[in-house]
């Protein structure tokens, strides 16, 4: 509705001072257009909103204005009723703050507000957390945490795989990212903006030294565009497999990098043509032969003959080991 835009266009202004009419659209999601009327509407009714023309200029209001329009809506009481991921919060040390400001927040609603929350609370829960993902060391978490807080570089030794020597950096943190239940640091390191795994930080020591922010990092924005990349970037192997109907819907989550990209009609013995996506070759054979008997290879011709290669292997091996 027009009016709960209008209020959501104060509250915006009130909390970021100034914002862009392309901003505003992306948060609000309407068109700049829309944005420019609403804001002639504002001002017909007397809200002092002000343009700034130019670059870094953008919509705000006159600087004593405050409005306390800020009463929630249904919907609004129950998004923020809704399980907090428990286990992120306490890695961070504010489970019990969560909860505290959660009663706290529930007891100052209206008695329909509580409803409204309690009916939420109990119908949504949201887990973090991966089936079968162990549990990572976070021992750095605290001291990371305590980086970010406070702008201060932070030196770190980091283990950027299995078998490669730990290297040292004096990095500026930018903010903690939680990726399902695994803690990222983003950091700016010589100039760059990188993404280091907490766990892996092996030691993290706070420095005196202050970082600078960069004005306009969004943490949000610039972590959905390197997630963007990662994925791009991702070795692709393509393979076109015909799976026996019994097995299709496990084809999406039996391999970790295992995507599904088009699947065809059942063919005349009622077997259907997968086409699919893996990082590397060895991946596809493994993928193929734990399958069994219910996966034909259609090409490419090398990964037939790996996976033969592969079935070969693993009766030559349980050959030998007969005597068990």
């Amino acid at each position: 509705m027009r009016a709960d835009r209008l209020i959501s266009i104060l509250l915006l202004l009130q909390v970021h001072r100034q914002m862009t009419s392309r901003e505003l659209a992306r948060r609000l999601e309407v068109s700049e257009r829309t944005i420019h009327r609403d804001m002639d509407a504002l001002s017909a009714v007397g809200i002092p909103v002000v343009a700034e023309r130019g670059i870094g200029g953008g919509w705000g209001l006159m600087q004593q204005y405050r409005t306390n329009l800020t009463g929630l809506n249904k919907s609004e009481i129950q998004a923020l009723f809704l399980t907090r991921p428990s286990r992120l919060l306490e890695d961070l040390g504010l489970n019990k703050a969560s909860n505290a400001a959660s009663i706290k927040l529930r007891a100052a609603l209206p008695p329909t507000g509580q409803t409204d929350a309690e009916y939420a609370s109990q119908r949504i829960h949201i887990d973090v957390t991966g089936w079968h993902r162990p549990q990572e060391s976070i021992a750095q978490l605290p001291v990371v945490q305590r980086a970010v807080w406070e702008e201060r570089k932070i030196k770190i030794v980091y283990e950027r795989g299995p078998g490669c020597e730990p290297v040292g950096r004096l990095a500026s943190p930018l903010g903690l990212v939680a990726k399902g239940s695994v803690w990222y640091l983003v950091a700016s390191v010589d100039g760059d903006v990188r993404s280091y795994r907490v766990s892996r930080i092996k030691e993290a020591r706070l420095t005196d030294e202050r970082c600078v922010r960069p004005e306009a990092f969004d943490l949000a924005e610039h972590w959905e565009h390197s997630m963007d990349q990662f994925k791009t970037h991702l070795p692709k192997y393509q393979a076109t497999l015909r799976v026996s109907p019994d097995i299709l819907p496990r084809l999406g989550y039996a391999g970790r990098f295992a995507q599904i990209e088009r699947v065809g009609e059942p063919e005349q013995d009622g077997w259907i043509r997968a086409w699919m996506r893996f990082q590397f070759e060895e991946e596809a054979a493994e993928y193929v032969v734990s399958f069994g008997p219910r996966i034909e290879v259609v090409e490419p011709s090398s990964l037939r003959d790996r996976v033969l290669a592969l079935a070969r292997s693993v009766v030559a091996f349980y050959e030998r080991s007969s005597r068990f």
